[in-house]
């Protein structure tokens, strides 16, 4: 694509709140994306200050006042199920349970987590998909109302760097692969489903495609299933199967394509709007050492090139999807996918790292707002995005662990404090907030004052 016509084919988009929400909000506050300012704190929820952990009594998190947050699930810390909790937690959705799921009752959310273990030193359990892979699922069952954590339990194991995923409109929870590892005969790269009140079957979607995945987004009035890529290049794919719900019966991969391609976004920046998008056949989603890649193929076709594509979320009838590492100053872009409409734009790129340095994980609050993980350098936030798009930190890692360690827990003493955000989402009445800690591996469940702002 020539200059003319990449001038021709871009625009720039006056988006306001009412027409797509705080992403959009944000977008039209930073038309002019060098002005934009990260506010200290939000003027609803105030300064961030130390805050101590029921469960330990350290002070492990930074929050606004009137907020609190319990601890769980720590490295090692042994499960319901008798086994240690595996290391590494990452990506996370939140269910309320099937009716006669044996820790139910109308105020049970609960969680599957992801661990990002990479290792080859034996799976946690049986069955499982590689008996010499270390990564997998947990599942962990907790009382809203009284704020109790009530069980714990492992759900896939076998796998290599489960990094995100997504929930289903059906119950499960779309567990990824951030690798394409051969371990002799076995290949990892791929998809697998968990169901959120049981175990899985560890059997990977082969047709979902092999390559680095990092999260998922699904489209419950169609069944597709979108999926980013965390690599450079990388590709946004989409997923059609065959029998909508029944995701291992197989389907068609394919990767989006932005005008009479190929194009690469990596340098666009906030507003940039994609009025012509498409989407080409990945022949052979399963690829083999040696083989040319699911990118290859798709970029061979026309198909679109982004910079570490990682979370993904759904939200009324829009997809929005995070490049860690793009836009014009490297430190993350923002897409919205419109399924109405068929339309994509980059809603926010951050103009330096003071304002969002490397964003990953995205969640949508009931309240409309927006929880950003970060995953960059020095000190890490979660970030929220109000309603009128403006962003400020809300929750701050603080974890250090004192010499000696923690009663109870196997964590050795360190600071935590430059360690990633993720897995951020909220139960499905909106009261508490659950998100994880990567190194040392804690599960944190958030309360508070929430409708005094938008989060």
């Amino acid at each position: 694509m020539t200059s003319i016509d990449r001038r021709r084919f871009l625009r720039t988009a006056a988006i306001g709140a009412a027409a797509g929400g705080p992403l959009a909000a944000l977008s039209a506050r930073t038309a002019d994306a060098a002005t934009m300012v990260k506010h200290p704190f939000s003027v609803d929820y105030g300064p961030l200050r130390p805050v101590r952990d029921r469960t330990t009594g350290l002070e492990l998190l930074k929050l606004p006042e009137g907020f609190s947050y319990i601890s769980h699930g720590w490295t090692g810390d042994r499960m319901t199920d008798g086994r240690p909790t595996p290391a590494l937690h990452d990506g996370m959705a939140a269910f309320r349970p099937r009716w006669g799921f044996r820790y139910g009752g109308p105020h049970v959310t609960v969680l599957v987590r992801n661990h990002e273990v990479g290792d080859l030193t034996g799976a946690y359990f049986s069955p499982n998909y590689d008996p010499q892979a270390g990564g997998g699922t947990t599942n962990l069952a907790f009382d809203t109302r009284r704020g109790a954590w009530l069980a714990s339990w492992a759900s896939l194991s076998g796998t290599v760097r489960n990094c995100a995923g997504g929930p289903t409109p059906w119950g499960s929870w779309l567990s990824c692969e951030e690798t394409t590892l051969v371990n002799g005969e076995v290949r990892h790269g791929y998809i697998f489903e968990v169901p959120h009140d049981g175990v899985s079957d560890a059997v990977p979607y082969k047709e979902m495609g092999r390559f680095s995945h990092e999260a998922v987004a699904v489209d419950p009035a169609t069944g597709y299933v979108y999926e980013t890529e965390d690599a450079t290049p990388s590709g946004l794919y989409r997923f059609r199967p065959r029998v909508r719900g029944k995701l291992g019966k197989g389907g068609t991969l394919e990767m989006l394509t932005i005008g009479d391609g190929p194009y690469t976004t990596y340098a666009d920046g906030t507003g940039t709007v994609y009025p012509e998008i498409g989407w080409v056949v990945i022949d052979e989603p399963d690829p083999g050492p040696g083989e040319t890649s699911v990118v290859e193929q798709g970029i061979a076709k026309g198909g679109a090139s982004f910079r570490r594509l990682e979370g993904a979320w759904y939200h009324r009838r829009k997809v929005y999807i995070v490049s860690t590492s793009g836009g014009p100053a490297g430190q993350g872009q923002v897409f919205e996918y419109d399924l109405r409409r068929d339309k994509m734009r980059v809603l926010f790129a951050s103009p330096d790292a003071s304002v969002l340095n490397n964003p990953d994980n995205i969640c949508v609050s009931p309240r409309g707002g927006i929880v950003l993980c970060e995953d960059g350098s020095g000190a890490e936030f979660l970030h929220g995005l109000t309603s009128d798009g403006e962003i400020f930190p809300f929750a701050e890692n603080a974890v250090v662990i004192p010499e000696g360690g923690v009663r109870g827990k196997s964590v050795p003493p360190g600071d935590y404090r430059g360690s990633e955000w993720c897995g951020s989402v909220f139960d499905p009445s909106g009261k508490w907030l659950f998100a994880n800690i990567q190194t040392p591996g804690i599960t944190f469940a958030i309360t508070g004052p929430w409708r005094r702002g938008s989060l």
